[in-house]
C-alpha cells in the first residue's frame, strides 16, 4: 500500500458480524500552507527557511531492511511549487545536508530512498550531530519499528525568526531538530517527543523527552490534532519515557 494519502488505519473494530477499520488523517499542521506528497512521506515546505518545517511517515516494521542502495545526487524537489533550496547552498558551509525522512528509513525500495535525497528533506545540521546522537536517534525509530510492528514519525528542524542561514538561498540553519512518534500497538496509542540541538553530545537519549504539547509551542505547529480530542490531550501533555525500551 501506497501512504500518498498519509491515512493512519490504527486498528480493527469487530462486531458480530462485521470487522470495520477506524481511520484518521494524522499529518499535522501546516504553518506555510505548502504540503506536498510523495509516494511514502509528506511535508510541508517553508519558503522562508528552504527546507521542510516538517516531514511526516509510517516506517512499518517491514520497511526496516539494509539495501545496498547507490546513494544518488540531492537534486530539488519537483513537487515543491516555488522551488526547494540547491543542494549547492550546502558547499563549503561546514554543515551537513541531512535528512529529515532518513534515507536509512526508506532501503526497503529503491525508489523510496531515492525519494528522500530530494533538497526539501534536508536541513543544515553539523557533522557531530548529524553522525552521532540524530544517527542515534534513527537507529532508536527504527528499533521501535520493528519492536512495536511500525511507528508514525513526525520530524524537521525548530524554524524560528532570525536563525542563521547558509547559502546564496539563506537556508535557516535550526538550533534545534525534533522527533515526534505515535505508536498503536495492541490498540493503545503512545506518543513521544524528542527536541535535540543541533550539535554535538554523548548524552543518553531520554534526556532530550519532551511534551508534545512543548514542542507545538515552539513551532506552532498542531501535531496529530485529528486523534480524539481526550486522547491528543492526555498523549501531548506527558512527557513519560519508560513506557518505551531503550535497551
Amino acid at each position: 500500500m501506497v501512504f500518498s494519502a498519509f491515512v493512519f488505519v490504527p486498528k480493527e473494530t469487530k462486531t458480530k458480524n462485521t470487522t470495520s477499520k477506524q481511520t484518521f488523517d494524522f499529518l499535522p499542521t501546516s504553518t506555510t500552507n505548502q504540503i506536498v506528497k510523495h509516494a511514502y512521506y509528506t511535508l510541508s515546505y517553508s519558503e522562508k527557511h528552504e527546507q521542510a518545517e516538517w516531514v511526516a511517515y509510517e516506517l512499518k516494521k517491514n520497511y526496516v531492511k539494509n539495501n545496498d542502495f547507490r546513494r544518488p545526487y540531492f537534486i530539488e524537489d519537483p513537487k515543491v511549487k516555488t522551488g526547494s533550496a540547491d543542494w549547492r547552498n550546502y558547499k563549503k558551509s561546514g554543515f551537513d545536508k541531512g535528512h529529515l525522512c532518513p534515507a536509512g528509513d526508506m532501503e526497503f525500495d529503491s525508489n523510496a530512498y531515492t525519494e528522500t535525497f530530494f533538497t526539501s528533506n534536508i536541513s543544515p545540521q553539523l557533522h557531530d550531530f548529524n553522525g552521532g546522537i540524530w544517527n542515534r536517534l534513527e537507529q532508536k525509530v527504527r528499533y521501535w519499528a520493528t519492536k512495536y510492528d511500525g511507528v508514525y514519525v513526525v520530524t524537521g528542524g525548530v524554524l524560528q525568526s532570525s536563525l542563521p542561514s547558509i547559502g546564496q538561498e539563506k537556508v535557516s540553519i535550526p538550533k534545534y531538530f525534533y522527533k515526534v512518534l505515535l505508536d498503536n500497538s495492541n490498540g493503545n496509542y503512545r506518543m513521544i517527543a524528542f527536541l535535540v540541538p543541533n550539535k554535538k553530545s554523548d548524552q543518553p537519549l531520554y534526556e532530550f523527552v519532551i511534551s508534545v504539547d512543548q514542542l507545538e509551542k515552539m513551532t506552532g505547529i498542531d501535531f496529530f490534532h485529528k486523534l480524539e480530542d481526550k486522547t491528543e490531550n492526555r498523549l501531548e501533555k506527558g512527557s513519560d519515557y519508560k513506557g518505551w525500551s531503550f535497551n
